[in-house]
């Protein structure tokens, strides 16, 4: 009898966390943790199609720390085989969501999930969204509807279920919250049985802080193996009355520079060629926890190896006016492109202070004008909103000003879109077809410049990384990140070559490969194969408990101890005297 309650014991003790879970008929619970349009720079990436896995030996086990206390779950008697299924991966937005759909991808391969572009075959989906824009949010919605009328296991992502989190249409819906992506496993194993799952909450920091998020250790799939999207920072400073994103992604966090350059380094181990920073604010990285962008910037280019180039993010005007003198430099540096998206949203002062955009016209001119000066040939890419609720004619007059003044290579135009629960959202809107006359207003000025035509006949050093869409030719970029065209020749891609421009339109140029530079070209490891998950060849399979684990096991260890301890004290009582 004895024996059998003490195993009884330690079938309670061991029994799996899964069993915490409360039953669907329980009323659920909030968790109590905290042609395809480029609109932005940051949208590069395109909609993050999904990527197909490498085989089993790329696979990375990753252990599940157990869910907190406070997490809704809801529970069938369903049961499943886990990590066998398949799983779509279908993200929007910016290159920060772009990177959490790497992540997640990643993860669930490592685990043994078959990550596929077929939609129609898939067990589940995993729909990572974009709350920036309301055509984004449409787009992420109509996915979801098509998923339930086709019967499949869902899971929604990214800053949609993070910012309206009170939604009815999505509360019975698994969701993964934007600083839980490394709990995406967790989600999808319970959603295939049948459950609900709704993980929100804050990483923190050793200090308490808010940190910048799930660790950068992470398996990943990259969507390009030669691109490595690496986020800097989570959340801003901001409270911009039209902007969505800070209700989602929240005040800054930011990762230690030790964590971004190690992240950097194990990048270019894996053949990567070109490193995008990324965040809601390159500019405002630093600010809690004592450090600044040039310090982590001077960092990162000194383990970027000869072949390879970095891409900076974007960065808002008020931050970037810290560090003029510094951001010159690094932009000249040779192994960093010469490109800076300023998003300046509007050329009206009245406008930008309605937007609490935190600075003016002339601040924003200063920007351009100074790196204009101290950087040779920079390019600055911006955004326009076109119809903000205050802007008037004259104010909109400025806008088109802004843009004729400098003739911006890459000019992002936006109409207008209330994002509930924003304070533009409250304010009198300009009628829709005021602002679709406006958005084509400004795009006439764009289309009527280019900025390519005098380069042509020039030598310059590229970077090749990318296949055109007409499949003919690769992509590859020069110092300023200007598009560049080549035909495709066998050993080109990933390589850093000379070319000759020889033609130019209106957003690209034309090149042919300078004869022996491929031959001469540096020679840097093999780059990953589409699918295959980063991290596996650098780090052995680990294994580590979580602290609520352990406080679990802590209570039956003693108790092994204690009658280890009995049982040999026993044993030495019988001992016959010698």
């Amino acid at each position: 009898a004895s024996f059998k309650q003490t195993t009884n014991f330690f079938s309670c003790r061991f029994k799996p966390v899964w069993t915490e879970i409360r039953s669907k008929s329980r009323a659920p619970a909030m968790s109590r943790c905290g042609g395809k349009d480029v609109d932005d720079i940051e949208d590069l990436l395109g909609d993050g199609d999904a990527v197909r896995a490498a085989p089993k030996r790329h696979i990375l086990p990753k252990k599940i720390a157990p869910r907190n206390r406070g997490e809704q779950v809801e529970r069938s008697t369903d049961s499943n085989i886990p990590g066998v299924q398949s799983v779509y991966v279908k993200t929007w937005g910016c290159s920060h969501n772009n990177s959490d759909g790497e992540y997640m991808s990643g993860q669930l391969a490592a685990y043994g999930y078959h990550i596929t572009d077929d939609a129609l075959t898939a067990d589940l989906w995993l729909l990572n969204s974009c709350t920036v824009k309301g055509p984004s949010e449409d787009s992420f919605r109509n996915a979801i509807s098509s998923g339930q009328e086709l019967n499949k296991h869902l899971v929604i992502a990214g800053c949609v279920p993070q910012g309206h989190r009170d939604d009815s249409s999505l509360r019975r819906i698994s969701a993964v919250g934007v600083q839980q992506i490394d709990r995406v496993v967790e989600v999808v194993e319970e959603t295939l049985k049948g459950h609900t799952v709704r993980l929100f909450g804050t990483k923190k920091n050793e200090d308490g802080q808010k940190s910048g998020g799930a660790s950068l250790d992470l398996p990943k799939i990259r969507k390009n193996p030669l691109i490595e999207i690496l986020a800097v920072n989570t959340g801003c400073l901001n409270q911009c009355t039209y902007c969505k994103t800070k209700h989602a992604r929240g005040e800054l966090g930011s990762y230690p520079p030790e964590q971004l350059v190690a992240r950097a380094k194990q990048a270019f181990q894996e053949g990567v060629r070109e490193i995008w920073l990324t965040s809601e604010d390159l500019g405002a990285y630093g600010h809690d926890i004592d450090t600044r962008i040039p310090d982590l910037l001077w960092q990162l280019v000194e383990v970027i190896p000869e072949g390879a180039m970095m891409r900076l993010g974007m960065t808002n005007p008020p931050y970037i006016l810290e560090h003029m003198e510094e951001i010159a430099k690094i932009l000249n540096h040779p192994r960093v492109y010469s490109f800076l998206h300023v998003p300046v949203q509007a050329g009206s002062d009245l406008v930008l202070e309605a937007m609490k955009r935190e600075y003016t016209r002339a601040d924003f001119e200063h920007v351009v004008d100074y790196l204009k000066e101290k950087v040779p040939r920079v390019t600055i890419a911006t955004d326009l909103i076109c119809g903000f609720p205050t802007e008037t004619e004259e104010d909109f007059k400025q806008s088109i000003e802004l843009v004729e003044k400098y003739k911006f290579p890459s000019l992002f135009i936006n109409q207008f879109y209330p994002r509930p629960g924003t304070p533009a959202a409250r304010m009198r809107r300009i009628p829709t077809q005021e602002v679709k006359n406006r958005s084509r207003a400004v795009s006439k000025v764009f289309q009527s410049y280019r900025t390519y035509d005098h380069q042509v006949g020039e030598r310059q050093w590229v970077l090749v990384t990318e296949i055109a869409h007409d499949k003919k030719h690769l992509v590859a970029h020069n110092k300023s990140y200007d598009q560049v065209l080549l035909e495709d020749v066998d050993g080109l891609m990933g390589k850093y070559v000379q070319v000759d421009i020889t033609s130019s339109g209106k957003h690209f140029l034309m090149a042919e490969l300078v004869p022996g530079s491929l031959e001469n070209a540096a020679r840097l490891p093999e780059p990953f194969a589409k699918g295959a998950v980063s991290g596996a060849a650098l780090h052995k399979p680990t294994a580590t408990a979580s602290p609520s684990l352990l406080r679990r096991l802590v209570p039956s260890i003693l108790l092994v101890l204690f009658i280890a301890v009995i049982i040999r004290s026993a044993q030495l009582v019988q001992l016959p005297k010698g």
